[in-house]
């Protein structure tokens, strides 16, 4: 299907103009929502996820390929509804409380919706309770944190326990990242994942849903 080939490359070079030519036409010529999603699309978001980890591509290249995509999804959303065609999961994603930092989480929700997954962005700032009942209200399987400073650490062991407290720990996974995050402290704090970077956020996020 080689124009599936066309809307992946146009995507992750970021032409969100051919991008919007190129997906009508695929659905013209037949080609399934779904097909045009998962082959044209997330493969080509799939491509820009390993080159950014290889340091072949960076942020901004990333950020205008994501916007190539935004541009194809939306154009599918209408067929996928029809074709009763879900999201694979449910997330909700956030700076924790005290820090404003959003680059690294805006890379993190375009690698995930990149994989197929909805995201709530609840955006910066954002207090444990928020987290927990974002999860709650949505039915999202997935609450990944963000923080970029050491202060603001601690945050994400508040996150934890008020998931427990809420009764929602067995149920819902937390997956934390940033800078100054390691693996050691994701085990202190009884969180399920921590991912050093975007991509590898998303592909943990995804086999977690599995």
């Amino acid at each position: 299907m080689s124009i599936l080939n066309d809307i992946s490359e146009a995507m992750q070079k970021g032409r969100a103009k051919l991008v919007k030519q190129l997906v009508p036409q695929a659905l013209e010529e037949g080609i399934p929502a779904r097909q045009i999603l998962e082959e044209g699309l997330l493969a080509g978001m799939d491509i820009v996820g390993q080159k950014f980890k290889a340091n072949e591509i960076f942020v901004p290249e990333v950020l205008v390929a994501a916007r190539a995509m935004n541009a194809g999804t939306e154009l599918l959303k209408p067929h996928l509804s029809e074709a009763g065609v879900g999201s694979k999961g449910k997330v909700v994603l956030g700076t924790v409380k005290g820090d404003l930092h959003d680059i690294g989480k805006n890379l993190v929700r375009m690698m995930f919706e990149g994989k197929g997954l909805e995201v709530i962005d609840l955006g910066v700032d954002v207090a444990p309770d928020a987290f927990v009942q974002a999860a709650i209200d949505n039915n999202c399987t997935i609450i990944a944190c963000s923080a970029l400073l050491t202060t603001t650490m601690p945050v994400m062991a508040e996150v934890v326990e008020k998931a427990k407290e809420a009764g929602i720990r067995d149920s819902v996974k937390i997956m934390i990242g940033g800078a100054p995050i390691t693996g050691k402290f994701c085990e202190t704090i009884g969180a399920d994942a921590y991912t050093p970077d975007a991509a590898s956020a998303a592909v943990k996020a995804a086999e977690l849903l599995s």
